[in-house]
């Protein structure tokens, strides 16, 4: 049930006052990408702009009408410079702020994303020769097509590096660069060929800000094998993988690698004058957009989660050791909070799976009774599933409808739903299908505390967490444990505008450490969600079947989901 936080010491921590100086934290989604600009004294936005892509994500056709792949997907990287022309040059006009007391800015992104590009910086698929060629366009992080090599670069860390394969949790993933690269390899060689430059779109676009070619350390350790000890792997690792790779990490990865809180160089002459700001403003390096929420979050200290809700779901968390954890997509030093090894798991659908069910699974009845009353579908479907007590619809979900990232590192993975009948109604589907986001979640935390770190707390992010009651409720009991709700409902920008507040740095009249800026920069609403005993009391019972469900289907016990897309694949 919904609670107040009462005398929780992480709720809002610090003191928080105007400070008249002021960040913007520009963030690059799935779907859009905005901008804020945030008071660095008390995290209040003061102004903001959000544009959507005009390309959205790419996963039929591209633009020049050569269709894609199944279960591929792409971008269009004038998108992003797109939007960064509006939002930023809007924000900043709106807000009527003077340019010389904004201080700092940074990006956060989704990944990994990655861009090639020729000597001059293009990216490949703008020129005519590349641009029917699929994997010269941005290789988005929901692409999947890289799945069959996954095997190969799991089989070369495992004789080259098997401590970082323990860093990825024992099973990579297909979403991470290697294994997309080794696809450019092999199914767009000529692409390899001509890149002089593989990069994350994030540190792409502060590059396009600042001029200067350097890469965050932290995206690179937790999706490209960077470990702050040693760099990136040896060339022995890379030629095992694939010969053409000789020199990869020198070459098309070269550039250097800063801390998250650190800047990455001084916003551009050119740059300057499109936004309005001043040439030289600070610009701080980029991170992923899950883990720039663990800041908006108000999370600073180890063992305390953000859960991220939104397309997909994130699990994030910073820890004083490095422990090896099914599941994980990354562990890397300094990932998320300095000093501390940064975690990383997740879920590939959450938002994505209810709205393939509004989108594709109703009857026109429910949709004009939406419409009649004024209200989203969703809404509806919430509306009645939440007069449904714990298992009394009798059915059962595996959330797989975009395979499974944590714990299994599987994209070929489908879901499964147990228990319909004839009498079976949609908002008993829908609210199971909310359910198996919360078992999932849940198998995720089980993995962290079996390899011996302790989750203290759970901070919950993301557009659905304050759309989505009922969802809430449901994590609530299905962790049985208190739920915090963020106040921002914009936590990986403004977590965007924290590390610009901590690159600029006392000199600028900010702050010397990411610390400090959460500190006084984030916030948690008043209220948040406790377990309802009876509730949890059945959720364990459901919860035990899921696990049965989840390794039979997942470990081996029945590869019927794999057969299946092979058959899908082939005929």
């Amino acid at each position: 049930m919904a609670s107040k936080e009462g005398d929780d010491e992480m709720s809002n921590p610090g003191e928080k006052t105007e400070k008249d100086l002021y960040t913007l934290g520009l963030d690059f989604g799935t779907l859009s990408g905005r901008a804020i600009l945030v008071d660095i004294g008390n995290g209040s936005v003061v102004s903001e702009a959000v544009m959507d892509y005009p390309h959205a994500v790419m996963d039929s056709v591209l633009p020049c009408g050569t269709p894609i792949p199944r279960g591929w997907a792409f971008q269009h990287p004038g998108d992003y410079l797109e939007v960064l022309d509006y939002v930023v040059p809007e924000a900043v006009k709106n807000s009527g702020i003077d340019p010389a007391k904004i201080i700092g800015m940074a990006v956060d992104f989704t990944g990994c994303t990655l861009v090639t590009l020729d000597k001059e910086g293009t990216p490949l698929c703008f020129l005519p020769e590349f641009e029917a060629e699929p994997l010269s366009w941005v290789i988005h992080w929901k692409h999947h097509g890289a799945a069959p090599y996954r095997g190969e670069v799991q089989a070369a860390l495992e004789a080259c590096d098997p401590g970082m394969l323990r860093r990825h949790g024992g099973t990579l993933s297909d979403e991470g660069m290697m294994v997309k690269i080794l696809q450019v390899v092999r199914e767009a060689p000529d692409v390899y060929d001509a890149a002089d430059l593989i990069m994350e779109a994030g540190d792409w676009v502060t590059m396009k800000l600042t001029g200067d070619l350097v890469r965050s350390q932290a995206m690179a350790g937790f999706k490209a094998f960077w470990q702050e000890e040693k760099g990136y792997p040896d060339n022995d690792f890379y030629c095992r993988i694939d010969p053409r790779l000789k020199d990869y990490a020198t070459t098309k990865l070269r550039g250097e690698l800063r801390m998250i809180g650190e800047r990455a160089g001084g916003l551009c002459p050119e740059m300057a004058e499109k936004f309005g700001l001043l040439p030289g403003t600070p610009v701080a390096v980029a991170h992923y957009d899950g883990h720039a929420a663990l800041l908006g979050a108000g999370i600073s200290e180890p063992g305390v989660v953000m859960l991220t809700l939104g397309t997909s779901g994130g699990f994030i968390l910073a820890h004083e050791e490095a422990h090896a954890v099914q599941g994980t997509t990354g562990m890397t030093e300094n990932g998320d909070l300095p000093g501390f090894y940064g975690y990383a798991s997740g879920q590939s659908a959450v938002g994505d799976g209810f709205a393939w069910f509004v989108k594709n699974m109703l009857p026109e009845r429910l949709l004009l009774e939406a419409e009649d009353r004024g209200i989203t579908v969703q809404e509806l479907l919430s509306e009645r599933a939440a007069g449904l007590k714990p298992g009394e619809s009798g059915l059962l979900a595996l959330d797989w409808l975009s395979g499974n990232r944590s714990v299994l590192a599987d994209s070929n993975l489908s879901c499964v739903m147990l228990g319909m009948t004839l009498q079976t109604k949609p908002e008993e589907i829908y609210r199971a299908l909310l359910e198996s986001v919360a078992f999932g979640t849940r198998r995720i935390r089980d993995s962290y505390e079996r390899a011996g770190i302790a989750v203290k707390g759970i901070h919950a992010v993301g557009g659905i967490v304050k759309k989505n009651p009922l969802l809430m409720q449901i994590y609530a009991d299905v962790l049985n444990c208190h739920i915090s709700i963020c106040k921002s409902t914009q936590a990986a920008a403004l977590g965007a505008a924290m590390f610009a507040a901590a690159a600029a740095g006392e000199e600028k009249g900010s702050y010397s450490t990411i610390t400090e800026a959460i500190d006084r920069m984030s916030e948690l609403e008043p209220y948040g969600y406790d377990p309802i005993t009876e509730n949890a009391a059945v959720y364990q019972k459901l919860y035990e079947e899921f696990e049965q469900l989840h390794d039979y289907f997942g470990c081996g016990g029945n590869d019927v989901m794999k057969r299946l897309r092979d058959i899908q694949r082939t005929g």
